[in-house]
């Protein structure tokens, strides 16, 4: 398998991790989660994953010379 086969799985599984620690995050909310060092984490890895699909995204839009 070549990067170009392995990028959109590996797109796609970081994008469900993002929406995995979305939803996990608002139900910590939702319940009214006192631990907010979690929350923080939770949050921080979220950001990590949103820059890390924006990369992949970038890397396979070609660049146009207009």
């Amino acid at each position: 398998m070549n990067d170009d086969e392995t990028e959109p799985e590996e797109l796609a599984t970081l994008k469900r991790e993002h929406r995995a620690l979305d939803e996990q995050i608002a139900a910590l909310i939702a319940e009214g989660a006192t631990d907010q060092l979690e929350l923080a984490r939770l949050k921080k890895r979220k950001l990590r994953l949103k820059d890390e699909i924006e990369r992949l995204r970038d890397r396979s839009v070609p660049d146009i010379i207009a």
